[in-house]
């Protein structure tokens, strides 16, 4: 039975399902818009020979701290781990999530065993990942957000409920979601709410959070670019998607795997959501990094 647990971070705290379990400590971080629910199905893989902690970024799920720049998410994570009192554990991160776990690595704030990095990479040197940032940070791009993921709505509890049922209905056939199990798209979108206390409910992330998340300084020595990977020396695990955001970048992606020992390429024919359509393929790859 998992656990609702807090860390105390820097603005508030950050939330977290504790799953328990034994062996080898593993944390998982989901990608932007989703939270800890989405693991629900990867952590059934992994317990009980591992033991389970999956984590809500701030900005999102029952976190109460919010993004003011573009570290603060991914320091995190420092926090969660020295917290939990665990050496060398696996991270596991999807999407934004696998940023994550590549940054708090690079910066030498965790040392972990391994690193298994889902469909979240980052391709481009800084000048031309500097100017793609940028395009999530404009009007434009925030009204997007908001019409396609809601990013930033506020809603009643019976709006947010049917929001939350619309999601679950049309999983069958949504573009990032088909393939998933309704059960599992409906608990992800429940939690992606927070209150205001009043009555109002958010849902998270905030379209200003992107954009304080998008603002890195293009001198950090830890930026959203393709000189991160450098910066890794543990064993290194990219999921790729072969119909996800990053398939057309498929050679890119595996001279990163060959500039360095202990790294490894696994495809898995999914879309980009792979942890919520593709729970048994992914567990499998994770569970070979700790074997």
């Amino acid at each position: 039975m998992s656990e609702e647990i807090s860390f105390e971070v820097d603005g508030g705290t950050v939330a977290a399902l504790d799953h328990g379990g034994a062996g080898h400590p593993v944390l998982l971080v989901h990608g932007s818009g989703h939270n800890a629910a989405a693991w629900e199905a990867v952590v059934a893989g992994l317990l009980p020979r591992h033991r389970v902690i999956a984590v809500d970024l701030r900005g999102h799920g029952h976190s109460t701290a919010e993004s003011k720049n573009a570290e603060q998410y991914w320091r995190d994570l420092a926090v969660v781990v020295a917290a939990s009192g665990w050496e060398s554990p696996l991270l596991v991160g999807h999407s934004t999530g696998g940023y994550a776990v590549t940054a708090v690595t690079a910066a030498g704030l965790v040392e972990p065993s391994g690193i298994c990095i889902i469909d979240g990479l980052v391709l481009d040197d800084r000048q031309t990942a500097s100017r793609t940032l940028g395009q999530f940070r404009t009007p434009q791009a925030a009204e997007e957000l908001r019409r396609t993921f809601g990013y930033g709505r506020r809603f009643d509890a019976a709006q947010r409920d049917a929001w939350v049922e619309e999601q679950a209905a049309g999983a069958a056939t949504d573009w990032l979601n088909a393939g998933a199990d309704p059960e599992l798209v409906r608990a992800v979108g429940a939690r992606s709410f927070l209150s205001d206390g009043g009555g109002v409910f958010t849902r998270r992330p905030t379209t200003e959070e992107i954009a304080a998340t998008t603002t890195a300084p293009p001198d950090a020595p830890v930026y959203p670019s393709i000189d991160v990977y450098e910066r890794i020396t543990c064993p290194m695990t990219i999921v790729l998607a072969r119909h996800g955001f990053y398939a057309d970048r498929r050679d890119k992606i595996t001279a990163i795997v060959q500039t360095a020992p202990q790294r490894r390429l696994v495809e898995i024919a999914s879309g980009h959501n792979i942890v919520m359509t593709h729970p048994q393929e992914l567990t499998a790859a994770i569970t070979a990094m700790t074997t």
